[in-house]
């Protein structure tokens, strides 16, 4: 990559915001080689676009995280359906039942549901601001929400503690 003006800035903000984009990627893939490459992904684009980028660049860093999860899930799916996919080696955990409960309800979710409730959840993002991360309108978020939680709560009734027996 060719130097550019802002460098030292960029190297600043990927010192300081790897490790929640980290967190944050690992959320919506579920694999950490996954995350790892998807943040990676996601801050090569930054660093092609960072001297056009203006305020604050978390949003616009999350915001590609979002939609290559999304694009990344959307091609997984075509190569499962095409018969490509294997299975990932399980991690030990201190629970693993919890863990594999959580991960099975999320699978339930299409990559936009599971966006929106990683952002509502995991980021405490309003709706307005999950919308702008997005790039989708208030609305939408507020339909993909309601979709994502009755989806969870339908598909693992043992986890309504953890959603909430009803969150609007």
């Amino acid at each position: 990559m060719s130097p550019f003006a802002g460098e030292a800035v960029f190297h600043e903000f990927v010192t300081a915001r790897t490790p929640a984009l980290m967190r944050t990627a690992y959320l919506l893939t579920r694999d950490h080689q996954l995350a790892e490459d998807l943040v990676q992904t996601a801050l090569f684009k930054a660093a092609k676009a960072w001297e056009r980028i203006e305020g604050q660049p978390e949003g616009y860093v999350r915001r590609i995280l979002y939609t290559e999860s999304v694009s990344w899930r959307r091609r997984r799916r075509l190569k499962e359906a095409l018969g490509d996919a294997h299975d990932a080696p399980a991690r030990p955990d201190a629970d693993v039942d919890l863990q594999v409960s959580l991960e099975r309800a999320l699978d339930q979710l299409t990559a936009r549901q599971r966006a929106v409730v990683v952002l509502r959840y995991y980021e405490d993002l309003t709706e307005s601001a999950t919308a702008q991360t997005l790039g989708i309108g208030v609305g939408t978020v507020k339909s993909l929400h309601r979709q994502a939680l009755q989806k969870l709560r339908a598909c693992a009734p043992h986890l309504r503690e953890l959603i909430g027996a009803r969150h609007d």
